[in-house]
This record gives structure tokens, sequence and C-alpha cells, in this order.
């Protein structure tokens, strides 16, 4: 007998939440007597009823996974240890090595206009809306008119002195210990991330990155010359290190690139102790550690692999793209060990960088304003992911129940969807534009189309309004139409 669609969705919701429960655990971020996230948390977490959530735990208590105390709530029960399953994860068609060829579909994804769309969830541009970018851009006004009156001057690195020391504040905050440090200005993270891997690499090179990648770093890696050797990530806990484990014993691995808070597309968290591991297992290997979306956790802050790093071999990269404005091209590197190698080419590169930007961002960060705006978007993209998944689920259930999977991340703006393999991302793409809707295929996070049944979403300008609900609802009967004709 088949079981009535309403009474399927209520089990794929409650499922959803003991999925969650069950990863934290998995990953270590709940321990055994550890009292799980509040009935609220988590229904806000997830776009959830609370009485969903209390289903959900009342179905893992039944299974003596977790067990109730008074006035506590529940806690991780010790029994969970014996029964976890392993931890899913994305697993490319094969770990070896391959050139990236991935610059003409960029440029023509990337070059689309944003101006005339319902729902503008392709580019992982930030909110520009709040009154700290109306005071950034006063800053800038103000240094253009006070610098026509300098005389002209080659900003050369490592940048601005009054930036590098707010950079040096905004570090030191995130508990990233600077003595002995370089730190470089550069024109956004993408530059701070080539000029890493020019520092430690050479044309003709491996470089491992988590799979699937965010495309900029694949675009580097075509760039430069090198090959990716893509590693296996869980859409939840990004990089699996034993994958990571298993190919550097077979391949010649000269730098890792790996994003650990808030992977672009899936929006994985790595555990604390899967950092660890990956400082632990990977030898001398110099790792560069991509941290654009670190800031705009919503939950507290697990230590960088810079923090942990005892070797000064992690390249820190970091920009003010996503948390601030992604027009600025304002980023940094700290350089560990290979700051001579980065010095050296960031001056022949480029001999100077922009005078004006930095200076303005310099006196911006000082008045304190950036940090209050990051607080408010942090909460304010939380609360974007909660509604637009809620949304998306809502129609998704009512043609796909059980059939894809979203990322519900801790932090950043994107969410990521799985689809059968069937589904081509790169016709729903170009079928979505025409209905005014934009988001971005998968077949742009992976050198060798495996994950061209994946789309990534951008929530940052998301309002719950008619626009955007008519763009989800556009976007769904582009899948059904789809599935219908693979299915003739």
């Amino acid at each position: 007998m088949m079981m009535p669609a309403t009474q399927a969705k209520a089990v794929s919701r409650y499922k959803a939440v003991e999925d969650y429960i069950e990863k934290l655990i998995q990953s270590g971020g709940l321990n055994v007597g550890d009292k799980l996230p509040s009935l609220r948390a988590t229904s806000t977490r997830l776009g959830v009823a609370k009485n969903t959530v209390i289903r959900a735990y009342q179905e893992l208590e039944a299974v003596g996974k977790i067990t109730a105390r008074d006035r506590s709530g529940f806690v991780v029960h010790r029994s969970f240890l014996n029964s976890s399953a392993p931890l899913s994860i994305s697993i490319p068609v094969e770990t070896i090595p391959t050139t990236v060829d991935l610059l003409s579909m960029t440029k023509q994804i990337l070059g689309q206009s944003r101006d005339t769309l319902l729902m503008p969830a392709g580019s992982a541009h930030p909110n520009t809306e709040g009154p700290a970018i109306s005071s950034l851009y006063a800053e800038i006004g103000r240094h253009s008119r006070a610098q026509s009156h300098i005389p002209s001057h080659y900003q050369l690195p490592p940048g601005n002195e009054k930036l590098l020391k707010q950079i040096a504040k905004l570090s030191i905050d995130q508990g990233i210990d600077l003595q002995g440090e370089s730190v470089f200005v550069t024109n956004g993270s993408q530059q701070a991330i080539s000029q890493a891997l020019r520092a430690v690499t050479k044309c003709g090179d491996t470089v491992a990155v988590e799979s699937p990648c965010y495309f900029g770093i694949l675009l580097m890696l075509e760039s430069l010359g090198l090959k990716a050797l893509e590693i296996p990530s869980s859409p939840e806990l990004g990089l699996h290190v034993p994958s990571l484990q298993s190919a550097l014993a077979q391949w010649p691995v000269a730098a890792i690139v790996v994003t650990p808070n808030y992977t672009n597309p899936t929006g994985a968290l790595m555990p604390l102790e899967a950092r660890r591991q990956l400082l632990e297992n990977s030898g001398n290997i110099p790792i560069i550690e991509d941290d654009v979306f670190g800031a705009l956790g919503n939950n507290a802050a697990i230590p960088s692999l810079k923090q942990l790093d005892t070797q000064k071999r992690v390249i820190y990269c970091t920009s003010l793209s996503k948390t601030l404005d992604s027009r600025l091209r304002v980023g940094w590197l700290i350089a560990g060990q290979y700051h001579h190698h980065i010095e050296r080419s960031l001056i022949s590169d480029n001999m100077g960088s922009q005078n004006l930007i930095q200076s303005a961002v310099g006196e911006f960060l000082a008045t304190g304003k950036y940090k209050q705006h990051v607080r408010r978007m942090t909460r304010h993209y939380q609360n974007n992911l909660t509604h637009f998944i809620a949304l998306l689920r809502q129609h998704l259930d009512s043609h796909f129940l059980d059939q894809y999977t979203l990322t519900s991340p801790a932090g950043s703006f994107l969410c990521w969807l799985t689809l059968p393999t069937h589904y081509d991302s790169q016709r729903i793409y170009e079928q979505c534009l025409t209905k005014g809707v934009s988001v971005l295929p998968g077949t742009l996070f992976g050198s060798k189309g495996q994950y061209s049944h994946c789309l990534r979403f951008n929530v940052a300008n998301f309002h719950d309004n008619q626009a955007w609900r008519s763009g989800i609802h556009r976007f769904v009967a582009i899948l059904e139409q789809q599935r219908t004709q693979n299915t003739v």
C-alpha cells in the first residue's frame, strides 16, 4: 500500500532532522553525553516545524541513539558509537590528476546580466544594501578627493599601512598569531590563492583540491598549467581526509587547496578533528587555506588551519568580497614560510596596487562599522538560507520527494542541490535564464563533468516576495519538464 503524499512529506522532514543530528555526532560536533541542539535551534536551522524536530528526536530515542534527561533535553547515548553509519561523500569519477578546461563555459555564465532577473541566485555576490556599504563608499569618495592633492606614487607590497594594521586586528580577533608572519594585500582572494600557488608549484605539478571545488580555483589551475587531483568531499563536512591520504600515497602532490569554512559550492564545514588530521597526515606539503566565508558563520568558530599549523606551511587567503562588497577587490594572504617568493612575485607582477581603495578601506575598517556589518549580515544570510530552503523544499517535495538532497549550511549564503544523475544542470541553467531565473550549474565545480546533475544557489539577495516565489516555482517546473522528457 502506497503511503499518502502528506504522510510521505512528514517522514522526509523528520528524517532530514535525524540525518542532521547523526552527522553532527559522526563529525565530532557532538560527543557522548553532549546535549542536542534545542528544538527551536534545530527547527530554525533546518526550516522545519518544532513538532517535526520532536518527532525526529523521539525516533532517535526509540532506537537508543539519544536519551532524554530531566530539565536537560536530549543527550547523545553511548550506544550511538556502535550504531553510526559511515558518512556519505561525493565520489568523483576517478581520483587521478586531470587537466582543467572550464574557461569558455565560465566566461559565458559569469557574463550574464542580472538586471532583469526575478531570482538572481547565480553568481556569489554579497548583499550590499546595508548602511555600512553607504559609509564605505562615502569614505572612498573622501579619499578620492584627497588623493587629487597627493603626488602620484606606487603602493608597493605588502600594502597600505593603515589597511595592514586593520587586517592585523581582524587576524588577531580570529585567533591567528601573526608573530613572525608576513601579510600581503592582494587584488581579492583570487590573486592571493594565485600567488600562493605560484610560490609553491611549477607548471605541470599536481594540486589536490576538494570535489566539488570552487570553479575559480579550477580556472586558476588551468591558467597556471597545473593538474587538479579532486578529492572526495562530504557536502556537510568537507574534505574527506582518508581519501586525501590514499591519493597522496599514489600521486606526487605539490600543494593542497582547501576551504575548511563553508566550502563553495556546498557550504560544508570541516570539523576540528578533520582539520587536525589533515595537518597531521599531509607531511610537509604546502596547504593553501581559502577562508573567504569564515567570518559568516552562525555558530562558534572552529580554529582555522592557520591557527593549528605549527610549521608555517599553511598560506592563509581571504578577502572582503563576501563579507563586504565583491567590487572592492581587496584581499590578503598570510604567507607562512613562503613570504620571500610571494613578495618578489607581487612586486614583479603589479609594481603597485590600488592606492585609493586600500587607503579608503583601511579608514573604513578603523571605524568599527565592518564588524557590526558582518554580525548583521551573518544573521541576515542565515535567515535567508532558512526561508529559501524551506520554500524550495516545499516545491521540490511536491514533485521529487526523496529524490534530491539540499544542503543547509550554518554559514555563508550558498546552498547546493543534488538531483538524480540523469538531470542536466547546464540545460536547466539555460532554460532558467529564459524565465528570468539565475542559478549556477554544477558542471563548473568539477573537471570531469561529475556534477552535471547539481546546482548552486546564492541567497544573499533573497526576499520572500512574489518575484522570488515565482522564480522558485519556475525553477521546479523546469525540473519537472526535464524529468518528463527523460521518461518519454
